[in-house]
């Protein structure tokens, strides 16, 4: 049985605090906000009382929060215990936090999907020098927890990568999605969506980025036409016009010979 600590107690917090539980560890929670408290877990009155004595911390509050957390929980844990943030702080941030004074083991912790969705088996990815006691609690719960190389702030790296995709292109379906509404036309649209998401996800990347330098400037005009056409539906167009001033750039990036 493994002393745990969660501090931070919404949604993210109190599953990976039941799924601990469950699973025979004593687990102590801590949420300033927070109205309710997981069955079996422990509420502390502060979050420094909440980590002393504990062999693993997660932290699991807003990125706000996090440099705050860190200072009043590093001082009293002991030798071999473990700080794991969970927060979406940047990566220079989780840099800062992992050379803050303190004996625990720092482990930066990005979480790699909706935990709405997956629970306490959302896909993890860790770095830092806790990053094994991390994978040595969370693995037999059924997470796929992935370890980074490199310290404090690896692991976040790879997530902010990861939602330069994930976070523009749920943007994008929903314009897309909204707009093929607006125009009588969402089932034609939903499957156009379907279809580029299947398949061959390399190929796609590839075709992606040789079309995108290729034809830049001739699709910066069409995607300014696009913006146009959205707006006498009544649809916002964001990502359509951020999308026809990234080919714009990179049209003036060109070569006038490669421009088509």
């Amino acid at each position: 049985m493994t002393a745990c600590t969660v501090i931070g107690l919404g949604e993210a917090g109190a599953t990976y605090a039941a799924a601990l539980t469950a699973a025979g560890h004593a687990v102590t929670g801590y949420d300033p906000v927070a109205p309710a408290t997981p069955s079996g877990v422990t509420r502390a009155a502060t979050a420094a009382e909440a980590c002393r004595g504990a062999d693993i911390v997660l932290v699991m509050t807003g990125a706000a929060a996090a440099r705050a957390v860190a200072q009043e929980c590093l001082p009293v844990l002991a030798t071999g215990s473990c700080y794991a943030d969970f927060t979406s702080s940047s990566p220079s941030v989780m840099q800062e936090l992992g050379r803050l004074p303190g004996k625990a083991e720092f482990a930066d912790v990005a979480i790699l999907g909706p935990v709405a969705a997956l629970g306490e088996k959302t896909p993890l990815m860790v770095s830092g020098p806790g990053a094994q006691a991390v994978a040595g609690l969370l693995r037999p719960l059924g997470v796929d927890v992935e370890i980074a190389e490199g310290e404090p702030g690896a692991a976040m790296a790879h997530k902010l990568l990861r939602s330069v995709l994930m976070k523009g292109l749920a943007a994008v379906v929903v314009e897309a999605v909204t707009a093929g509404k607006a125009a009588g036309l969402e089932d034609w649209i939903r499957g156009q969506i379907a279809r580029q998401l299947a398949g061959d996800g390399q190929a796609v990347i590839d075709r992606f980025l040789t079309g995108t330098s290729k034809h830049a400037l001739r699709r910066s005009r069409e995607m300014q036409d696009t913006a146009h056409y959205l707006s006498e539906l009544g649809v916002p167009a964001e990502m359509t016009t951020a999308s026809a001033a990234a080919h714009a750039r990179i049209a003036e990036a060109q070569p006038a010979a490669v421009l088509r």
